[in-house]
């Protein structure tokens, strides 16, 4: 299997971000009251199968902290409405009539690049995940996941994580790297972030990383989120597989 669904004791989440590690998923912890003293994550929903679709809905506006404030059946309505409703997160399907999943994402990037896009996907195929991750999606789960491990994913990606195996995560990293762009742009980042960024492609989390750097969990965080200003992406996925491919950090860095 390419991208795991999330064993169950990869679940959980953090204030400042999960990270994947190599205890192999998404770890941390997540105070409930600060959870639900802030704003709400606000999602779009993208499922052909009205029944799928309804039943994630239940689930999530059930969850506190999460709000979903649209559905879509299909991929050309995903992407409408999250340029009209701006949520932070975008559950997108593969499988979507007129437009699938991968090119509703390419174009929710393109239209509203500060959404992040979780994929919800019976397809666990190589080209998928590389196509949907090339198109800027921050993670990718697949539909047998449980519904605590959707809910921290949701969580983790608006938090700028990325939601993926760590040994698929590697494999992403290698092919990306592989294909770098033409030319070596010069780095718009400082010297400080360029290293949070080489211990956040390792997998390490914001108080791993803060530790090795001598810093705060929350300062490594404002590090990350002035990365994705200047890059402008929106997960620790994209600023990575940006940086490999323009050269600014290689993969004999992050071992």
């Amino acid at each position: 299997m390419i991208v795991a669904g999330l064993s169950r004791r990869a679940a959980g989440t953090a204030p400042q971000g999960v990270a994947v590690g190599s205890e192999g998923g998404i770890r941390g912890c997540y105070n409930t009251r600060q959870r639900e003293a802030m704003e709400p994550i606000r999602i779009v929903i993208a499922e052909d199968h009205a029944f799928v679709r309804e039943g994630t809905r239940r689930l999530l506006d059930q969850t506190p902290g999460l709000k979903v404030v649209g559905e879509a059946a299909d991929g050309a309505e995903a992407v409408r409405l999250v340029e009209q409703l701006r949520p932070h997160v975008a559950l997108i399907d593969i499988a979507m009539p007129n437009v699938n999943g991968i090119e509703a994402t390419r174009q929710i990037k393109a239209r509203a690049p500060a959404t992040s896009v979780l994929v919800l996907s019976a397809y666990d195929d190589d080209q998928y995940v590389f196509a949907l991750l090339e198109a800027g999606a921050a993670g990718y789960l697949l539909k047998d996941v449980h519904s605590s491990e959707l809910i921290d994913a949701i969580r983790a990606v608006h938090a700028g994580e990325p939601v993926l195996h760590p040994a698929i995560e590697r494999k992403v990293l290698q092919r990306f790297a592989a294909r770098r762009v033409d030319g070596r742009e010069d780095t718009r980042l400082s010297g400080r972030e360029l290293d949070v960024l080489r211990l956040a492609a390792r997998g390490a989390s914001n108080k791993e990383i803060g530790g090795e750097m001598g810093l705060s969990a929350r300062t490594v965080q404002a590090h990350l989120t002035h990365v994705f200003t200047k890059l402008d992406v929106a997960s620790r996925t994209e600023a990575v597989i940006y940086a490999l491919r323009r050269g600014w950090i290689s993969l004999d860095e992050t071992d």
